[in-house]
């Protein structure tokens, strides 16, 4: 069973940064998308970045320029680096990666809340 643990989250001021971890583990088959979702209370769950095994990478348009995703492979990790954060970006945010399979896991989620 895969499992994907996250850490990075917390509380910081408008213009600061974050940077989040995911790392999974178990995969018996390997990784080919990794990526990072967010959930804000009443509101549905959203692609924040995503990084393909080819390695390409695709960005909300409301991150873009502000946020970078990267992975380590020989870790089997995923980074989301998070500059100028504005309030709007508070949300519960959940990594995701599917495997060479189509089989998608996500993590447990962790918090950012941007706020003075």
């Amino acid at each position: 069973q895969v499992q994907l643990v996250e850490s990075g989250g917390g509380l910081v001021q408008p213009g600061g940064s974050l940077r989040l971890s995911c790392a999974a583990s178990g995969s018996r088959f390997s990784i080919n998308a990794m990526g990072w979702y967010r959930q804000a209370p009443g509101k549905q769950r959203e692609l924040v970045a995503v990084d393909t095994s080819g390695g390409s990478t695709n960005y909300a348009d409301s991150v873009k320029g502000r946020f970078t995703i990267s992975r380590d492979n020989a870790k089997n990790t995923v980074y989301l680096q998070m500059n100028s954060l504005k309030p709007e970006d508070t949300a519960v945010y959940y990594c995701n990666v599917e495997n060479r399979i189509g089989r998608v896991y996500w993590g447990q989620g962790t918090q950012v809340t941007v706020s003075s």
